[in-house]
């Protein structure tokens, strides 16, 4: 298991060591119908989180306001995913003054943090299970931060009214569903927090069956004080003191301090956009590397025979690889946290840019591709992939004003650091950090440093037409394979002409610089052969992702939900 740590941690693993730990997704993917709505529509992970959306948006919130208590709501029947023990990002669209606004509750490395936090005496990484269930892996959430900033520009409804559906639900209690019941037996080491087992499992240690009602009222008081008291009262006095209690009370523990807390601080910034044929798309920026990652591979891709390529080919698929290596490889290299490493944006999305690197695409596989040379990258970084895993979880939203929402959050690993505090999981974000020793040729840009928000994948994202008009809101859960997956909902809605629930269900694809990854148990496995007469290495996997898309159509929006997961569209 060490010598696997490692060889991730230095970008030497093959993408097997990537593959999403899920359990088999459920079949039947074409079923779904999208759902149309005429004023306002919610389209989250979760039908709960769905429903409390609509509830808010009815009495007459907006689309912020829906997209809080949703993500409350979420952190209690998918606490495997996301929660206020975690971090976000969030992109936001004001109809009337026609601007997009990105919100970054990105967790950040506690100050006390140094890059030789997860190596053992002998300056090797630790295993992987005991870097990430540990308290050393636990960052400062941000997601409670970020949530209030954004609130105070764009709510309607009071702080208060928005915790209510989570609260109401936490004290009444949720039927576990099959999807987090397939996750519980899967867990490994969650039942040993006494609370989590109280919770979650059964006397015998089994985890509790389909249906049993789980009534989290821990978790219901400590919504119930935030609601009172604001942000404030998880970054400072009673639950932040218990916060860093069961971080330096773990068996491996860990450097969050009180200081941590109170300092964390959520930023408002600039969001990046680019140009995909006739559309405009705008997602989050650094340490975001997804929306940047999303605009290379698309404007590599438009720069490549992909055009004329039939839907779901073989060539299609080739050119699509192809982009995402080139796209992946420079995400490796530069993206990082722009307060400590100068990030070079204009020059990866420059124009001229992405064209030197289309002529890269051939008719075979370059199987892995190196990173470029934008104009002003920093010299001396060196590429290196992190292990990235799949808490995370996504929501689109779009109000009656057309004001919309997307929402990526998460707790990095499946049940975070597995520590429940006061009703609800911490994080293990900081081993989203590059955790290998540094190389000697050049400084990591993703290297742990205290104070540092670690990179990300997530992508929430919105597409405009040639008019300015909103046209798609996406986003995704999936690790370093969200860019793959958003990406894939876009060519499936704006060059195949698929609606959004059929392009939420399409089969995945693509590749992280390595392997070309093909969904397993869909038609796509047929392409493999002529893909390795292509020179592709083909790997067939269980490709998780948990796509929630709205687009604008007549008279209207439609909005689709993963199959893979449990979501649902809702709308009035």
């Amino acid at each position: 298991m060490r010598i696997a740590w490692l060889l991730l941690s230095l970008g030497l693993a093959s993408a097997a060591s990537f593959a999403q730990t899920e359990p088999e997704p459920p079949t039947g993917r074409e079923e779904r119908q999208a759902v149309f709505a005429s004023r306002f529509l919610a389209v989250t992970a979760n039908p709960h989180a769905s429903d409390a959306a609509v509830q808010i948006l009815r009495a007459g919130g907006s689309a912020l306001d829906a997209a809080m208590a949703a993500q409350m709501v979420l952190g209690l029947v998918e606490p495997q995913s996301s929660g206020i023990g975690g971090g976000a990002f969030l992109l936001h669209w004001s109809n009337a003054e026609r601007r997009v606004q990105a919100y970054d509750g990105r967790e950040t490395a506690p100050q006390g943090a140094t890059s030789r936090r997860f190596l053992d005496a002998s300056g090797q990484p630790l295993s992987r299970d005991l870097a990430i269930r540990s308290g050393a892996a636990v960052g400062v959430p941000g997601v409670l931060r970020m949530l209030e900033l954004a609130h105070r520009a764009h709510g309607r409804l009071p702080w208060p009214q928005l915790f209510q559906p989570a609260i109401t639900l936490a004290e009444a209690g949720f039927p576990i569903s099959p999807r987090l019941h397939r996750l519980l037996a899967r867990e490994r080491t969650l039942a040993s927090d006494p609370a989590a087992r109280a919770l979650y499992y059964l006397a015998d240690g089994t985890s509790k069956p389909v249906g049993a009602l789980v009534r989290n009222r821990e978790y219901a008081a400590t919504l119930r004080a935030i609601a009172d008291g604001g942000a404030d009262v998880l970054h400072s006095g009673p639950i932040a003191e218990d916060l860093v209690r069961a971080v330096a009370g773990h068996p491996r523990p860990g450097d969050l301090a009180l200081e941590d807390l109170a300092g964390y601080r959520a930023i408002e910034r600039a969001p990046v956009c680019g140009g995909y044929r006739a559309f405009r798309i705008c997602s989050m920026g650094p340490p975001s590397s997804g929306g940047i990652a999303v605009l290379q591979l698309l404007g590599i891709l438009e720069r490549t025979p992909f055009a004329t390529s039939p839907p779901h080919s073989a060539d299609a698929v080739h050119y699509f690889s192809e982009a995402a290596r080139l796209a992946y490889a420079d995400r490796a290299r530069y993206i990082a946290d722009p307060a400590f490493v100068a990030q070079p944006v204009e020059g990866l999305l420059d124009p001229a840019y992405l064209g030197e690197r289309a002529l890269l695409v051939g008719p075979r596989s370059m199987l892995r591709a190196q990173p470029g040379v934008p104009r002003h990258a920093e010299a001396r970084l060196d590429e290196i992939l992190e292990s990235e895993t799949a808490g995370t979880s996504h929501l689109s939203i779009v109000d009656g004003d057309g004001n919309a929402v997307a929402l990526t959050s998460t707790i990095e690993d499946a049940f975070g650091s597995r520590i429940l505090v006061r009703g609800f999981l911490l994080n293990n974000q900081v081993t989203d950090f590059s955790l290998g020793p540094e190389t000697g040729v050049g400084a990591i840009a993703n290297r742990l440093q205290g104070g540092k928000r670690p990179r990300s994948s997530m992508a929430p994202l919105f597409v405009f037409d040639a008019q300015g008009e909103l046209r798609m809101i996406a986003g995704s859960p999936g690790g370093p394979a969200i860019i793959n997956y958003v990406a894939k909902a876009l060519i499936s809605v704006l060059d195949w002409g698929l609606d959004v629930q059929e392009a939420a269900a399409a089969p995945n694809f693509g590749s992280r610089n390595g392997p070309t990854e093909l969904e397993r148990r869909t038609r796509y496995e047929e392409l493999a052969a002529p893909l390795r007469e292509r020179g592709h290495e083909v790997l067939l996997l269980n490709l998780t992702s948990g796509l929630h898309l709205i687009e604008k159509v007549p008279g209207g929006w439609r909005g689709g939900a993963d199959p893979r997961r449990e979501g649902a569209a809702r709308g009035n």
